[in-house]
């Protein structure tokens, strides 16, 4: 039987050519004129999924091998 999709997940990750697992910064959407410049700058960028042991759960939820 096929896996399903968790839509929650597929929502919020993102699967690069090299099997790379992406997601956006947080914190981008309210608050951020107190910031520093740099922190904003930052937060522009998407971030790598590091932990192997998250990257393995989630590639599961996206059911993406």
């Amino acid at each position: 039987m096929k896996l399903k999709t968790n839509k929650a997940a597929a929502k919020r990750f993102k699967l690069t050519k090299k099997k790379k697992i992406i997601k956006r910064t947080a914190g981008q959407d309210h608050f951020n004129s107190q910031e520093r410049g740099n922190t904003t700058r930052n937060k522009r960028r998407d971030k790598k999924i590091m932990n192997k042991a998250d990257a393995k759960t989630i590639k599961r939820l996206i059911a993406q091998f």
